[in-house]
């Protein structure tokens, strides 16, 4: 028996139109891989703009575009020259108001990363200030020092970067002899704002406007546990008294933030990436004055393992309770392994440090817990993130030529990390080899290459496919619109619930189970199977399978 969703309804239920994003569908676009509508190779807001019926035939609320900022790409567009000018190679701002117009219109949000920790080298602060010289008005925008040492040669202090290595970079006097040094916990082209500036406040507060001026509905805040620095810049890093991460002056930002999106006639979203260990210090964010949502990390990065997932689902449900916040789940993102291979894997959790050249993975096995991780992350109550390609259970791509990498992560750890540009190698949309799987309007070669098995994959081979991934996405997002259970934000671990076996009830008739064993196991008594991520062994689960049923 299956559900049928033909008169499933096609905008937010108004009851939850007010608070939409507490639990709304939103597709990651890493917008030089989406789509070329101009037929360079890179992605480009005209190809984005005609895909928006895709994005509508898929069911999702809401699009977070990755920077489009003006930028050098030093850092994938996350080093922003300047925040009120769309990147040429993306396009222009009109067509970025254009781009937004035509999404509201299709029921479709749109949500656009802020970077709050540091600008491009090539931002016109950061010019004038390395022009203006020690001691002027322009360089205490940023965290210029004088080094350690008889001659200022060494860093002033020795934390370590995001991306390996140092932290500090020394400029040049116009005399050619060392002058002193800034600070960029990212790449050196990422200069560090110092936020103890009024002009580094009132002009993130001017961007804010800017962009929801124009219609945008939120903001992505990216590295957000990390601007504020302690103007001491001790040298010792220790978790209790960090001397740049989660600092507790952090969250006057954001509660000044939070007024100004609170300002508009329909109130604004603030969406954090916050890595923090503690539950507790992640749940501050989230109080009712600062942000409306943060990145769940712990989920995505924990292995393929009832027991992990189930402490992760625990921890993440009772640190979101006391602030009255929604937890957020996501499989995969621009910086993070594709799941429909890391759950291949040996050890298929994720962590930063442990990614390497050569790891063996199995593609089938990690195809299928990805359709099962799927249809367990869709059914908990919250907001759901979808990174381009998961959809098509697109794999990553291992095998790029050392020589087109360009990831800082790569180059910043002497070549032993692979960096992250294996899961932004752009979509395949069609078969045609010649127009880059559909990529580009036009014959032309991307800015990555694609694998020669791209087309398997693509938009074009999985429409209309039954069993495709694809059409389990499209499936699994309007189950969540159209089931009440799911709408809503109850949830109770089930008696099947287990040592291999994820099992949960959403409001009164919704189970969702999931078999993390080896062998199949029994289906309870239901009513219906809603939906399953595989084939049903009979009245069986087989193994790295999940199902929702109705009882």
């Amino acid at each position: 028996m299956t559900t049928d969703l033909s008169t499933s309804p096609l905008t937010t239920p108004p009851v939850q139109a007010a608070s939409w994003w507490r639990g709304a569908v939103i597709y990651q676009i890493y917008p030089r891989s989406f789509a070329d509508g101009n037929g360079d190779g890179t992605g480009d807001l005209a190809g984005i703009r005609a895909r928006l019926p895709y994005l509508k035939s898929l069911g999702v609320d809401a699009i977070w575009f990755t920077p489009w900022y003006s930028s050098p790409l030093a850092d994938g567009g996350y080093d922003v020259a300047d925040y009120r000018a769309i990147d040429p190679a993306f396009g222009t701002l009109e067509e970025a108001e254009q781009l937004i117009a035509a999404a509201t219109e299709l029921g479709i949000r749109t949500i656009v990363d802020i970077v709050p920790n540091h600008v491009s080298d090539q931002h016109e602060w950061f010019r004038a200030a390395l022009a203006a010289g020690p001691g002027s008005p322009e360089r205490q925008r940023f965290w210029f020092r004088e080094g350690r040492g008889e001659h200022g040669e060494r860093p002033p202090t020795d934390w370590e970067s995001s991306f390996s290595g140092g932290t500090w970079t020394r400029t040049t006097n116009p005399d050619g002899t060392p002058g002193e040094w800034y600070l960029h916990l990212f790449a050196p082209e990422q200069p560090d704002l110092n936020w103890n500036h009024p002009d580094v406040r009132r002009e993130h507060e001017q961007v804010l406007r800017f962009w929801f001026d124009r219609g945008v509905a939120g903001i992505r805040i990216d590295s957000a546990t990390m601007p504020i620095k302690d103007p001491e810049l001790p040298n010792e890093v220790t978790p209790e008294a960090h001397p740049f991460v989660d600092r507790d002056e952090i969250h006057d930002i954001y509660r000044s933030w939070r007024a100004v999106a609170d300002s508009y006639n329909e109130p604004r979203v603030l969406v954090g990436e916050v890595w923090l260990a503690d539950p507790h210090r992640f749940a501050r964010y989230l109080r009712p004055d600062e942000m409306h949502t943060a990145f769940n990390f712990d989920f995505m990065m924990r292995p393929w393992d009832a027991a992990e997932l189930r402490t992760a689902i625990v921890s993440t449900l009772d640190a979101h309770g006391p602030v009255g916040a929604p937890p957020t789940w996501v499989l995969s993102n621009h910086d993070v392994t594709r799941a429909a291979t890391r759950y291949g894997r040996e050890d298929s959790s994720f962590g930063f440090v442990a990614r390497a050249f050569g790891i063996t993975t199995d593609l089938a096995k990690a195809q299928r817990r990805a359709r099962a991780a799927a249809l367990l992350s869709a059914a908990l109550p919250g907001s759901l993130y979808v990174y381009q390609g998961d959809e098509l259970g697109l794999p990553e791509v291992e095998d790029l030529p050392l020589e087109v990498l360009q990831d800082p992560m790569h180059f910043r750890s002497g070549g032993t990390d692979p960096g992250r540009d294996g899961c932004r190698v752009p979509l395949p949309w069609t078969a045609d080899t010649s127009s880059a799987y559909g990529f580009s309007a036009s014959p032309a070669t991307p800015w990555l290459p694609q694998p020669a098995n791209w087309g398997d994959y693509s938009v074009e081979r999985q429409d209309g496919d039954p069993r495709s991934m694809l059409t389990l996405y499209r499936t699994m997002i309007a189950l969540r619109r159209f089931e009440p259970a799911l709408r809503g934000e109850e949830f109770a671990w089930a008696a099947e619930d287990g040592a291999e076996v994820l099992a949960f009830r959403r409001g009164d008739d919704l189970l969702c189970l999931v078999n993390f064993g080896d062998t199949p196991i029994d289906l309870p008594a239901h009513l219906e199977v809603l939906l399953a991520s595989g084939e049903l062994a009979g009245s069986q689960l087989p193994t790295d399978t999940a199902v929702w049923l109705r009882v």
